[in-house]
């Protein structure tokens, strides 16, 4: 198994939440570190709270911002020289109906979600074979393994992701770069309460699956064990994995299973 200790690691999504999580853990294991997310002021933050916080540098980044990535790479890279490993955290949810729901969310959901990880997946990937190593961690969601009501475009584009990097995964192992998929379930963040609405609101609330989800600290702990370990995906939460398995062996009874659950 290869340690996670001493590498240079960017963190997407790193001003809250899991992002946060893993920042704080890899902190512990000496990691240098570049955390990236929209509010700068949150990163300083997260920064402030790490055990080395001198290893530290923060990078606002706006995912949306598809043309500013390879500038974005070139700063992250000119902190410390190389980097080792892209977690590509940052992601917004969903709660709402199809039918019901703006076509610009959906539009809103795919850039962030999908083509923003991209975006800077792309710009980072010649440095990444410069090297002749490196490593994509894509926190992706069970999401991206089977769908859900109310998270129609979320799913759609958590799916895309498992599509995008299984294939670089196929192109450039050769080249000695890894690819992790990381599939939450249900981990208590504020991922619900800032999940888009029908026409693009804030939901502002939490529901009570993500309340009684897997503790941040505890995922992230099973996180890094799942990339030292180089999976090609790791599912982390409770008994909603079982999702994973109905899926492949009995779709219909995943389905009904999904229908009758009272998650939203």
């Amino acid at each position: 198994m290869a340690s996670i200790k001493n590498k240079t690691v960017w963190i997407t999504g790193a001003s809250s939440g899991i992002g946060a999580s893993l920042a704080y853990e890899l902190s512990k294991k000496h990691c240098r570190l570049i955390l990236s997310a929209r509010n700068e002021a949150a990163l300083e933050r997260v920064k402030s709270q790490c055990q080395y916080p001198e290893k530290i540098i923060t990078l606002p980044l706006d995912l949306n911002d598809f043309r500013s990535m390879a500038k974005k790479v070139s700063e992250a890279i000119s902190f410390f020289g190389s980097i080792d490993m892209l977690i590509a955290n940052a992601g917004i949810s969903q709660r709402s109906l199809i039918i019901d729901t703006d076509f610009e969310v959906f539009k809103k959901l795919m850039d962030v979600n999908y083509l923003g990880t991209v975006a800077l997946s792309k710009a980072i990937l010649p440095h990444f074979v410069s090297n002749g190593k490196g490593h994509f961690a894509v926190v992706t969601s069970l999401m991206g393994k089977f769908g859900s009501p109310y998270r129609s475009g979320y799913c759609g584009a958590k799916h895309a992701l498992h599509g995008f990097f299984d294939v670089l995964r196929m192109e450039h192992e050769k080249d000695g770069i890894a690819v992790t998929m990381i599939c939450p379930g249900f981990v208590q963040t504020d991922v619900a309460k800032n999940a888009l609405t029908a026409d693009g609101s804030k939901q502002g609330s939490q529901d009570s699956a993500t309340e009684n989800g897997l503790p941040v600290t505890i995922f992230s702990k099973k996180m890094i064990n799942a990339i030292e370990q180089k999976k090609f995906e790791a599912y982390i939460g409770r008994k909603e994995l079982i999702g994973i398995y109905l899926k492949r062996f009995f779709p219909r009874l995943l389905h009904k299973t999904v229908l009758k659950s009272t998650v939203r």
